[in-house]
């Protein structure tokens, strides 16, 4: 492994032993400080939290539309350079590293970790609600036409394609490189180093991480939160189980408890084992939907997925002069806030996951590969969708009631209804489980200060910190304490773009360095 002589940081240097736990000492303490801080404010004062936190999130989206816009684009296009140039012969962790798990779990991992619970409800909600004007149509197409059929496809796979997938990608990357191939810590911290130097070490690479776990725990319990009232919904839908708060908590407690057990076996035993049960079951429904609906139709919905995602890809990147104003806030931006905030998470777990992969392997799979299993999941459920509601088939005719159930309305009208809304039950379910366990891994990286080895006990104190956190703020304040901690992890899209540019640069800067040490990192590349 490539490593510079004396490195700036080692994993677990600042460290302390106590109590069985060896945790970073600035960074643990005062992120469980936050956190406890945060929770008592959203559960004494909910209204006001969310009032508070909504109206920062809202502040950040509408002045500076432009600048995470264009962020978006950049992350795009430095992917696809990236892969094109000669940098993408470096592999991460040297030249003669190789691939600790398989292709098929690897992207099994990423993609569990990723977005694939959000396709499971979006899928089918997304594209109908766009549709059917549900609080805006993309670029002001006239809603329930076919123009707006179209639109409402292209613009679903560009908030689901190659932009949120860039920016994981080039935080995993840089996160990958600097640990594997620097010999640096696997925290956020470390792809700063070209820029901040020693100062790193100090409260300016405290300060990074922290609001790391802070984004990082906040999204999942938020996304577990409001996830079991989603399944509770479904569960009432389909089987007439009382959608009540208590069924809302058995659901945290029964995810957070399978959980445990995915942490405590750790990432072979753990969450690569779900990830991989995941897949096969989301191929499992994938097939049997495009079976159920003739394979004649999907192959329509997929060219006309790629022709719409093709049209309206460059007009939906476009911030000036934007006559959709209300939709593009409170979709787009909206959704770029939420990914760059979400991707410390993902992408440090996409870089725990990749070592031994080349630069140019690991942008391929982390960008590339899931915008085109999205395309063909997207034609496969929103294609179905948009054909029931241009049809007047079923719920989906009247537009989106609740989008929880958008995904059983939709396999409602379709053969063994009972046994497919249950796989999806299960994948919900499971994926989870498998986001909740990687960011426990995650969080306990960064807490621990880069150490991949750091005792059990911690990974399961984050872990059940993060059903906790769902739960008493379900319990507390509902759907409004949830809503603030939303919020708040969306309001920390603002400086995570800079964030996010920065480590950009510094990645580009690093890379261009490795490669003109020939025979270091590119050998067998």
């Amino acid at each position: 492994m490539t490593q510079p002589s004396d490195p700036l940081l080692t994993p677990g240097e600042d460290n302390t032993q106590r109590w069985g736990m060896d945790y970073h000492s600035p960074v643990f303490p005062l992120s469980a400080v936050c956190i406890l801080g945060f929770i008592l404010y959203a559960l004494t004062f909910p209204d006001n939290a969310n009032t508070h936190l909504t109206a920062a999130r809202g502040w950040a989206i509408e002045h500076f539309d432009w600048l995470f816009m264009i962020s978006g684009n950049i992350f795009v296009v430095l992917c696809l350079v990236l892969i094109i140039l000669p940098l993408g012969r470096i592999r991460l962790g040297g030249a003669d590293a190789q691939p600790e798990h398989s292709t098929f779990s690897w992207f099994s991992m990423l993609f569990a970790a990723g977005m694939g619970i959000g396709l499971m409800f979006w899928s089918v909600a997304e594209p109908v609600a766009y549709y059917t004007d549900w609080y805006g149509t993309p670029l002001n197409v006239a809603a329930n036409s076919p123009e707006a059929a179209s639109a409402a496809m292209g613009a679903t796979l560009f908030h689901w394609g190659l932009h949120p997938w860039a920016i994981y990608a080039l935080v995993g990357l840089s996160l990958a490189f600097f640990a594997y191939n620097r010999g640096l810590p696997l925290t956020l911290r470390s792809a700063f180093t070209p820029l901040l130097g020693r100062r790193v070490r100090g409260w300016p690479g405290h300060l990074i991480d922290i609001l790391a776990v802070l984004a990082t725990i906040f999204g999942l319990a938020t996304s577990l939160g409001f996830g079991a009232t989603q399944a509770a919904a479904g569960l009432h839908y389909l089987f007439d189980v009382p959608n009540t708060l208590s069924t809302q908590l058995a659901i945290i407690v029964v995810v957070t408890v399978i959980t445990l057990f995915s942490v405590w076996r750790g990432i072979d035993g753990g969450v690569k084992l779900f990830s991989n049960i995941n897949m096969v079951l989301a191929l499992l429904l994938l097939i049997f939907v495009v079976a159920a609906t003739s394979l004649g139709l999907f192959v329509t919905h997929l060219g006309e997925a790629v022709q719409s995602y093709a049209h309206y890809l460059l007009p939906l990147s476009n911030w000036i002069g934007r006559e959709d104003s209300e939709w593009y806030h409170g979709w787009t931006v909206f959704y770029w806030a939420w990914w760059i905030s979400w991707s410390p998470f993902v992408g440090m777990f996409i870089a725990r996951v990749s070592r031994g992969r080349t630069v140019r392997e690991f942008l391929i799979a982390v960008l590339l590969v899931p915008t085109l299993i999205t395309l063909v999941w997207m034609a496969a459920f929103g294609g179905e969708a948009l054909e029931q509601a241009q049809n007047n088939v079923g719920a989906l005719s009247s537009g989106i009631s609740d989008v929880s159930l958008a995904m059983f309305q939709m396999l409602e009208q379709l053969p063994l209804t009972t046994l497919t809304s249950s796989c999806a039950i299960v994948l919900v379910l499971v994926f989870f489980i498998t986001s909740s366990d990687s960011g426990s891994l995650v969080i306990d990286g960064i807490t621990a200060g880069g150490k991949q080895d750091a005792p059990k006990g911690q990974r399961v104190f984050w872990a059940t910190l993060e059903g906790l956190i769902a739960a008493i703020l379900l319990y507390g304040g509902g759907d409004t304490a949830l809503g603030a901690l939303q919020a708040g992890a969306v309001a920390t899209g603002l400086p995570f773009t800079i964030v996010l540019l920065v480590m950009s640069l510094a990645l580009v800067k690093a890379l261009a360095e490795e490669h003109r040490r020939p025979g270091l990192s590119t050998a067998g590349g």
